[in-house]
């Protein structure tokens, strides 16, 4: 009796031992990582970490400009997911310095996606700041290297044309939408 109770007892462990973990959520985005995209990922690294997915590079006309090229990673049906920004172009040892969320299964730990509008922001996320440009806001949030593009057409007609205005959160709209969803590494 004892030496079945000690193999079943030993089995059970070795199985709870042996149990995989679960694998990560490839739509999870938190501060230094989205899904198995990491601030330390290289270029040379994309192709294995988007195995699934189609990795697509454009190389500038002129090497010398100096300018960062975009890649773009695809699911294999055509539908986009994210565009990555190296920090150096044509460098296939060069770190991603941001990501753009395009394909809204992109969340955050608190449920923040493309889908996510200005009141789930500032009730999820303490704001960092909020930029005023020609045709948009910037809203930061540091606690997770992240920024939020929101269109102006979004604002009362008041805060549209004013580039000077410094913008408060109480003064965006709740219901403005997320033109723009970057990570910044």
């Amino acid at each position: 009796m004892k030496n079945t109770l000690c193999a079943i007892l030993i089995c059970a462990l070795l199985l709870a031992s042996c149990a995989k973990d679960t694998p990560p959520n490839p739509f999870l985005i938190e501060k230094n990582h989205i899904g198995l995209l990491t601030d330390s990922t290289q270029v040379k690294d994309l192709e294995t970490i988007f195995i699934n997915d189609s990795v697509v590079r454009y190389i500038a006309g002129d090497e010398f400009t100096g300018s960062v090229n975009t890649i773009e990673v695809f699911e294999k049906t055509g539908k986009k997911l994210l565009d990555l920004s190296p920090k150096e172009a044509l460098d296939s040892t060069s770190v991603i310095s941001s990501v753009r969320i395009i394909d809204e299964r992109y969340k955050t730990e608190k449920n923040i996606s493309m889908l996510s509008t200005f009141k789930d922001i500032s009730e999820t996320y303490k704001i960092s700041k909020i930029d005023n440009l020609i045709n948009a806001i910037v809203v930061s949030v540091n606690e997770i290297n992240a920024s939020f593009t929101i269109d102006k057409t979004e604002l009362p007609a008041s805060m549209r044309f004013d580039m000077d205005m410094t913008i408060d959160p109480i003064q965006v709209p709740g219901k403005a939408k997320i033109k723009y969803f970057m990570i910044h590494w």
